[in-house]
């Protein structure tokens, strides 16, 4: 399944989400890995490890809490999906959460001779069986529900009464199963000839997993449709390899190959957690990121429609004048002792088209830009420069940008918004970071320097070592809707252009060598004396 098959609301769910090559091949290797430790474990899997049977515990309780955190997580994910399939998934994990209390407690030699809760010699074996053949059977329930599961889910029917329901029915299947397997030992199928030795029918448990395990490894083979479909094919493998271990390999209970089962179960039991909890770390940083981008688009949007009230100020001025003394003429010919109509009438002819023009401009303005004119104060655009490097560093990190400092120290300050000024940094930086995107057979190296020029501006410089731009692009980069991007809309140069002049500087562009471009602008420097209340608001951007 392509990520553009994916409805727009699930395309960030684990369960819907296809895996990436780096997940896919992290899979394989994991695999693989298990398959190297079962070729090491083999060779010693019947040697006995006495007095090991105090470790059983503290597995039992690692087992228990893995999977019923994992169990938590997977209906968490159930109530933002609703998808039945995940509902049966966690289900499953609790049912076998739930089987390795009473597993542990019955274990004999463990908490007593032979177990607590007043088992047998069958008890143990039993709850063993529900787990062994449990999990994979709820993996194949997850894989053929959700390949036939189409459709938009109803996200608007409460989660909470069908996650109720998956727990109860969890543990009533293991209660109903510990209370069959605490009966008397005669009614019991005769899994175990003594506290150390299975009989034959207990060969049908294993068999059965493998099987549970190949079937749910084929559907889940032939969708493969997603991040927690991959990682299960992983768990299902590493479950398989434990079977394999505990009942044809090893020499029984508490032998190397019955310990290294186990290890392979509670590393099947913690690789979904492990992905949940991993793949929620990295939504959780895609969301912080992508609040952090919208507030700068927010910002980007003010700036812009601040350059756009400049301008139209500056394109409604001229009308505005131009009527001014228009209607200074009509009056004066009115005035005169034989008033000129002709001359009143195409005065008023003028003052009506400049309205009109002056109207046609005014039109362009948006509801939400700010009214107030932008707030200016000393700078120090050192300080401009490093937080506009702070609020584009996860973005950078993803592309692997490195970034190179080189800023004077005791530059003057600047008069300016510091809104507006980090707006146009903020844009250079970004339009400097995708020139570098596409970028594969050299380093990707964004630097930015200040520097006094002359006695009376302030230089700063961002360098990239992009692509580049082509001689006819050069001509007509400020120019309004002109763009390079493919989703761009050539509005950011110009605005970037517009606040600099509009700050009494200079903006411009020249190629970088060997490769990319440098864009500079000038602000001028200010060094009037600084009253108190300048140094304190020159502190507070610091």
């Amino acid at each position: 399944m392509r990520t553009r098959d994916v409805p727009g609301d699930q395309r960030f769910l684990l369960a819907t989400l296809p895996p990436g090559a780096g997940q896919t091949r992290l899979a394989i290797g994991t695999v693989a890995g298990l398959l190297v430790a079962l070729a090491i474990a083999t060779p010693f899997a019947r040697l006995t490890l006495d007095g090991t049977a105090v470790l059983l515990p503290a597995y039992a309780t690692a087992v228990l809490l893995t999977e019923l955190m994992t169990a938590v997580l997977l209906f968490a994910l159930y109530a933002t999906q609703r998808s039945p399939a995940l509902l049966a998934l966690a289900a499953g994990y609790l049912v076998t959460a739930l089987l390795i209390v009473p597993w542990a407690l019955t274990f004999p030699g463990v908490f007593a001779p032979t177990g607590l809760l007043g088992a047998g010699l069958q008890s143990t074996a039993i709850v063993a069986a529900g787990r062994r053949i449990g999990l994979p059977l709820f993996i194949l329930a997850y894989a053929l529900l959700k390949a036939v599961e189409a459709g938009p889910r109803e996200a608007h029917r409460p989660a909470l009464p069908a996650i109720a329901g998956g727990v109860a029915l969890a543990a009533a299947l293991a209660g109903g199963l510990t209370a069959f397997a605490l009966a008397n030992d005669a009614v019991l199928p005769q899994l175990m000839v003594d506290t150390m030795r299975e009989t034959p029918l207990w060969r049908v448990v294993p068999v059965t997993a493998l099987a549970l395990c190949a079937a749910a490894l084929a559907v889940l083979w032939r969708q493969r449709r997603s991040v927690l479909d991959l990682w299960l094919m992983v768990v299902l493998a590493a479950w398989a390899i434990e079977t394999c271990l505990l009942s044809f390999i090893s020499g029984g209970r508490f032998s190397a190959g019955w310990w290294s089962g186990r290890l392979f179960g509670l590393a099947a039991s913690s690789v979904v957690l492990l992905i949940l909890l991993a793949e929620m770390t990295t939504l959780y940083g895609r969301l912080v990121r992508s609040v952090a981008a919208e507030r700068r688009v927010r910002d980007a949007r003010l700036a812009s429609l601040e350059a756009l009230s400049a301008s139209i100020a500056h394109e409604v001025n001229q009308p505005l004048a131009s009527m001014v003394t228009n209607a200074g003429a009509g009056l004066r010919w009115l005035d005169r002792p034989s008033p000129n109509l002709v001359e009143v009438r195409a005065a008023l002819k003028r003052i009506s088209d400049d309205g009109h023009r002056a109207a046609r401009v005014i039109a362009c303005i948006r509801d939400s830009f700010r009214k107030a004119p932008p707030q200016r104060r000393r700078l120090d655009i050192n300080g401009v420069i490093r937080s506009a490097l702070d609020r584009t560093e996860g973005e950078r990190r993803l592309n692997r940008i490195a970034v190179r400092t080189d800023l004077q120290q005791s530059l003057p300050p600047v008069n300016g918004s510091p809104v507006q000024l980090e707006q146009v940094l903020l844009n250079l930086i970004a339009n400097a970071d995708d020139a570098m995107g596409a970028v594969a057979d050299r380093p990707r190296v964004l630097s930015i320097r200040s520097r006094r020029r002359g006695l009376a501006d302030v230089l700063v410089s961002v360098e990239d070592t992009g692509t580049g731009l082509q001689a006819t692009q050069k001509e007509r980069l400020f120019e309004p809707f002109f763009t390079t991007k493919e989703h761009g809309i050539g509005m950011g140069l110009t605005i970037c252009q517009s606040i600099v002049e509009a700050h009494g500087g200079r903006l411009w562009m020249a190629a970088n060598q060997p490769h990319g471009a440098v864009f500079r602008f000038t602000l001028p420097a200010d060094d009037e004396p600084e009253r108190p209340e300048a140094g304190a608001a020159l502190e507070r951007t610091r």
